[in-house]
């Protein structure tokens, strides 16, 4: 039987993980801002540190953010909202000293899988960008994830990638909207600090207690 799958509440560290050709490849530590079963929201604050693991194979290279030297998030920090199975997010951004939104990211990825002390996911480098005063969304990193497949980053995956963002956007031309846009005046609880990774976190095994699950259509 399967086990029930952990819930977060409000607050808690949910450490995110990519997961790479069956490594742990990078991390950082997130901040629960919802957990139900319809809505996994996120949040990475300021100063939120990264991990990189000192050990393995790594046969694409260190992470590209730490071969920049990228050790924090910096900025405003990041809403990602997450419905169960499907393999993106939806990234909220703010700007300015007003922190004004900026737009809706969509971050193509596996479907979260849940581990003992967060998720695990993969970031797939192509994406989709809508900014906040724009009349429609722009495509992202289209070359950077040309780039990645001949790197051999996602084997097998190449149609899969695609198809996502190309569903994706066929959603979003014919006016479909299936997250709240309220998200956009959300505002992140003062007293939350910038967490740190727990001790060993990437040591923790990559399968979780609860396999992604397909999200209905």
């Amino acid at each position: 039987m399967a086990e029930t799958a952990h819930r977060y509440a409000p607050g808690d560290v949910v450490v995110r993980r990519e997961i790479l050709l069956g490594e742990v490849w990078f991390g950082f530590p997130t901040i629960c801002v919802a957990d139900t079963p319809d809505l996994l929201a996120l949040y990475i604050p300021p100063g939120a540190e990264f991990g990189f693991p000192e050990s393995g194979t790594f046969p694409c290279g260190r992470h590209p953010w730490e071969a920049a030297g990228h050790r924090a998030w910096h900025g405003h920090g990041k809403l990602m909202l997450h419905r169960p199975g499907e393999a993106h997010s939806i990234d909220v951004f703010w700007t300015g000293p007003e922190r004004d939104f900026a737009g809706w990211y969509f971050n193509l990825q596996d479907p979260l899988r849940r581990t003992p002390i967060g998720v695990d996911t993969l970031d797939h480098e192509l994406d989709l960008w809508w900014g906040a005063d724009a009349d429609r969304y722009v495509w992202k990193d289209v070359e950077i994830f040309a780039e990645r497949l001949v790197e051999g980053r996602y084997p097998g995956m190449a149609d899969a990638i695609q198809g996502e963002g190309d569903r994706i956007a066929a959603l979003l031309d014919a006016g479909e909207r299936w997250w709240d846009p309220a998200w956009a005046s959300w505002q992140p609880d003062p007293a939350w600090s910038a967490p740190r990774l727990p001790a060993g976190w990437e040591a923790v095994p990559t399968a979780g207690w609860d396999a992604a699950v397909p999200a209905a259509r």
